[in-house]
C-alpha cells in the first residue's frame, strides 16, 4: 500500500468539480478504475499531449502524434482529493516504472503522464512522486512524466466504458479486472460498486 501524498490539498468544504488528466497505458482500464472511485463525477477515455488534427484512435496507435491515450477525470473535491487521486493512479491504475509501455502495450502513446490543470495540481503531483521515490516503494525508477494540459480529445465512442462493456474480453480480464479488484482491495473507503451515469 502506498502513502498518501503529505502534499495533498484539503477537502473542500463545499462541493464542486475540478479536473484530473492521466495517461497510464490503455485508456480502458484507468477509465474503469476511476469510474469506480467515489467522488468522481465522470471519467472519459480520450488523447492528450498533440493535436486537434490527429486525435483519432487509428493515428494515435501510430506511435507519432504525440498523443498519449489519457482519461479525462471530473471530480468533486469535496469527496476525495486530487491526492487521493494520484495514490489510486500511482497504485492500481498502471506501473508508472514501465517507460513507453504498459503491461502488453507498447510506445509512446502508452506513457505515464499527468497533465495538470493548474499550478497546484503540478505542486501536488511533482512532490508525490519525489516522495515515493524517496520511500522506494517501487522496485523501479518512477518514468512518469509531467506536463501542463494544453488540450483534451475524447476518444470514439466504442472507447467509452469499454471495460464496463466487454468484462469477458480476454485482454480486459487479464490487464483491467486486477485494476478494478485492486482497487476494491486497496481502498475499500474510496471504492463504490455503481458507476455515474
Amino acid at each position: 500500500m502506498l502513502p498518501d501524498p503529505v502534499a495533498d490539498e484539503p477537502l473542500m468544504k463545499v462541493s464542486g468539480e475540478q479536473t484530473a488528466v492521466f495517461a497510464g497505458g490503455c485508456f480502458w482500464g484507468i477509465q474503469a478504475v476511476f469510474l469506480h472511485v467515489r467522488g468522481v463525477g465522470s471519467a472519459i477515455s480520450g488523447y492528450s499531449g498533440g493535436a486537434a488534427g490527429n486525435a483519432q484512435y487509428a493515428a494515435v496507435s501510430s506511435g507519432k502524434t504525440g498523443h498519449a491515450e489519457s482519461v479525462k477525470i471530473v471530480f468533486d473535491p469535496s469527496k476525495v482529493s486530487y491526492g487521493q487521486l494520484l495514490k489510486v493512479f500511482f497504485s492500481v491504475a498502471h506501473d508508472p516504472t514501465q517507460l513507453n509501455r504498459q503491461g502488453p502495450d507498447t510506445g509512446t502513446q502508452y506513457r505515464s503522464e499527468i497533465f495538470y490543470a493548474n499550478d497546484g495540481q503540478k505542486r501536488v503531483a511533482n512532490a508525490y512522486i519525489e516522495q515515493l521515490g524517496r520511500a522506494k516503494v517501487f522496485a523501479g525508477r518512477i518514468v512518469t512524466k509531467l506536463a501542463p494540459l494544453q488540450a483534451f480529445y475524447p476518444a470514439e465512442a466504442y472507447h467509452q466504458n469499454y471495460v464496463a462493456r466487454h468484462p469477458d474480453e480476454m485482454y480486459i480480464v487479464m490487464n483491467d479486472l486486477p485494476k478494478l479488484a485492486g482497487l476494491k482491495a486497496q481502498f475499500p473507503s474510496l471504492y463504490r460498486r455503481e458507476t455515474p451515469d
